[in-house]
């Protein structure tokens, strides 16, 4: 029985293409800067995301790190929603690399408000206060909503105007432009710098990209390197970034399907609460109105040949890529139907 998993969209294999485009990469030293297919992504990545320069990096949260690194200076303050990622899911990495300290605001199923945005901002004028240094935003979000442009567009404008560089974790800003129905530079039009996802839908098993102005990639790329983030012949890991970009960065939207099918099949089943307003992505969110066993879960899903990571709080997340097909739907419902009618 073909193994599910629906864990995350970082479970993802590389697809035959991208196998073979590894083994037959031209490479060179990236450290050096003669890799040729590293240069091509970087520049493809530069043209896609309406940004001057690009830089290949490891991982999404390296690419966070390294933005808030090359942005700030040590004791400046970032202003960041209190359920992103960087906040959440990154290891304390602000305060460790980049000696900065996270100033939250409360978001609204991801939004911030940019009016207080606006009032957190500080200059540092006064000894006693840090400086803002940066302000981070998240499109499309880790709850799987996407962040309408007006509110993009609203906050930029007021760090336009604050003076304040705005980054933007786009981990998943080609799922969020594929709800949209938009080119990905409308999204980026709105921020100073980006980081994108290789991985994750778009089924790249390594790296991510940051991307931004030709000064700010070049002190990001000495920056890179102190952090252990120069690799040499990168050019294996870049190829299948290309087809990340140019090919499956194309067909999201057949997830995004799957997604929305799994949602609207889960919330008939009794015990179980979906917003299906907020599936707008490749990820499903749903409650279970009771208590339930998450370990007898768990292993129901086991049986099945489905992995799962468990509820906590009552909340589970199930996320769908290139290798969960429409056909695989049911067996997925079925579990949790069982389950949910037989305990």
């Amino acid at each position: 029985m073909k193994i599910l998993d629906l864990r995350s969209d970082t479970v993802t294999q590389p697809t035959e293409a991208m196998r073979q485009s590894m083994a037959q990469a031209i490479v060179g030293d990236d450290v050096y800067g003669d890799d040729p297919t590293v240069i091509e992504l970087e520049q493809t990545s530069a043209s896609r995301l309406g940004k001057e320069a690009a830089l290949f990096v490891p991982t999404g949260t390296f690419g966070n790190q390294l933005a808030i690194l090359t942005h700030c200076q040590r004791g400046d303050e970032v202003i960041v929603g209190d359920d992103s990622h960087i906040v959440w899911h990154e290891a304390g990495g602000s305060a460790v690399i980049g000696g900065v300290q996270l100033r939250t605001l409360e978001s609204h199923l991801g939004q911030l408000d940019p009016t207080a945005i606006g009032r957190k901002i500080r200059y540092g004028i006064d000894i006693h206060e840090p400086k803002t240094g940066l302000i981070c935003l998240e499109n499309a979000h880790s709850n799987g909503r996407v962040i309408p442009l007006s509110n993009m567009q609203a906050i930029w404008q007021v760090a336009q105007s604050k003076r304040i560089p705005l980054h933007l974790d786009g981990a998943r800003i080609f799922n969020a432009a594929t709800h949209l129905g938009v080119d990905v530079k409308e999204i980026t039009q709105y921020c100073d710098t980006v980081m994108c996802c290789l991985s994750k839908g778009l089924a790249a098993p390594v790296g991510s990209i940051l991307a931004g102005s030709k000064h700010f990639i070049a002190r990001a790329r000495r920056l890179r390197k102190m952090l252990g983030g120069g690799l040499r012949q990168a050019g294996v890991l870049a190829a299948p970034g290309l087809i990340a970009l140019n090919e499956m960065s194309l067909r999201l939207g057949q997830d995004h399907a799957n997604a929305q099918t799994l949602a609207q099949r889960l919330s008939r089943i009794d015990g179980i609460e979906i917003d299906l307003v907020s599936v707008q992505i490749n990820i499903v969110w749903f409650r279970f109105t009771r208590d339930i066993n998450a370990a007898a879960l768990t292993a129901a899903f086991a049986a099945a040949q489905i992995k799962v990571n468990p509820p906590e709080e009552g909340w589970m997340r199930l996320v769908t890529h290139w290798q969960i097909e429409h056909a695989d739907l049911e067996r997925i419902v079925a579990v949790l139907r069982h389950f949910m009618t037989s305990n």
